[in-house]
């Protein structure tokens, strides 16, 4: 399985019949998936005035965000997508209305914090639901590589560009705004995307389910994958707080996000180059050595002593963006069984999310307390921490026997 994919495939797939209305809607309901956290993070910050109250506020909503991908992904495996979308989508409204109104009125960090797990909690897990759309409607082969590796390409997009966004629009009169554009553009498209006949006609095929609490988690495999992910959140959360840090510090706190958004440039275009002739080929090796040179290279951030430098520094970072994200994706079908592939992919949500609120919590007090510098140091040094133990787990990424609970005490370690 080589998880490999050439231009004529991501066309193919792209316009393989009943994936149309999906991939389009599912633009607006995946954009915002890091704008939200982010937004509520620029939204505090300018409301307080404190980076470390911001990024506590901030790392609860991606703590919640975590939580509720698991719960809603073992929905849908069991259900279908459309109920639990359209249910989540009209909580996470009132929610989010709920916070807006919190911080306009000063309310405490404490009331904030738990508003926060409730925005992330109910936030609608498109991305899920619209991975586990591909293997339904795409032939196993080269076709559907590539529509997963658009999903996953796409989706760390989203992840930078989100909150990119969100760093432009903190520029206008009303801190909040984007925090509101986030909220409308996740529940438009999530509520299209969970209509789309596609998506509300499907239902799964009744299948006894016996990995327990955990599901796909309890796989070794799958747990090594998530390790995986949760070191590339934390990267992407020291990032996502140094840099709109070091634009203000600057004296331009808008570059904030255009800075951020280089991120994706170069992470789009070395990512589909990636995709076409991936390397490391082995997957097991893949996962870490990826993770170990994204880590090193976020030690380039902390050189630049000007905006200029540091947007160089961040194209060269980008490039190891998508290649990670599209090696997840790729990964799932290694180490998780298919009748859990959205949880599956709802827990490599969940890792990501927490090593973000891990990253924003830790980054944030390192701006404040310490210097910039610091926190593109010290994420190089966590990240490699990560990448270590992803190595050492490397037997556990196979095939799915070899990966099941029922491994060998060899294979299921940890």
């Amino acid at each position: 399985m080589s998880q490999s994919a050439g231009l004529a495939d991501y066309r193919a797939a792209l316009t393989t019949p009943g994936a149309r209305g999906p991939a389009i809607a599912s633009v607006l309901g995946r954009l915002p998936v890091a704008m939200v956290g982010f937004s509520m993070l620029l939204y505090i910050r300018e409301t307080t005035g404190s980076y470390a109250t911001a990024s506590l506020v901030s790392a609860g909503t991606l703590v919640g965000l975590a939580i509720g991908s698991v719960g809603q992904g073992r929905l849908m495996d069991r259900i279908g997508a459309a109920v639990p979308l359209l249910v989540t989508t009209a909580l996470f409204g009132v929610f989010v209305a709920l916070t807006i109104v919190a911080t306009e009125s000063g309310a405490h960090t404490a009331v904030l914090m738990v508003l926060g797990v409730a925005v992330g909690a109910t936030e609608p897990v498109v991305a899920s639901a619209s991975r586990t759309m591909w293997t339904r409607v795409t032939p196993v082969g080269p076709v559907r590589d590539a529509a997963l590796a658009y999903e996953a390409i796409s989706m760390e997009v989203f992840f930078i560009l989100g909150p990119a966004i969100s760093g432009l629009l903190i520029a206008l009169p009303w801190p909040g705004t984007g925090l509101a554009v986030a909220a409308v553009s996740m529940i438009v498209g999530s509520v299209w995307f969970a209509l789309v006949p596609t998506i509300r006609l499907h239902r799964p095929e009744p299948v006894e389910h016996t990995s327990g609490l955990l599901g796909p988690l309890s796989f070794p495999g799958m747990r090594t994958l998530a390790i995986a992910a949760m070191g590339f959140g934390v990267l992407l959360g020291f990032i996502e707080v140094a840099v709109p840090a070091a634009a203000t510090a600057a004296g331009n706190t808008p570059a904030g996000g255009l800075l951020l958004g280089l991120l994706s440039i170069s992470s789009v275009l070395f990512g589909v180059i990636y995709g076409i002739r991936p390397w490391p080929k082995a997957m097991n090796l893949r996962l870490s050595a990826l993770l170990a040179a994204f880590a090193v290279l976020v030690a380039v951030l902390a050189i630049p002593t000007t905006l200029v430098w540091l947007a160089v520094a961040l194209l060269l970072v980008g490039t190891m963006v998508t290649p990670q994200a599209t090696t997840h994706s790729a990964a799932i079908d290694l180490v998780a069984p298919p009748s859990a592939a959205t949880e599956a992919f709802g827990w490599i949500i969940t890792a990501v999310t927490l090593g973000l609120a891990l990253g924003q919590l830790v980054s944030g007090q390192l701006v404040e307390h310490v210097g910039i510098w610091s926190s593109y140091l010290v994420a190089t040094g966590v990240g490699l921490v990560f990448a270590a133990i992803v190595y050492a787990r490397r037997a556990t990424v196979g095939d799915r026997q070899a990966a099941s609970p029922q491994a060998t005490p060899a294979m299921a370690c940890g």
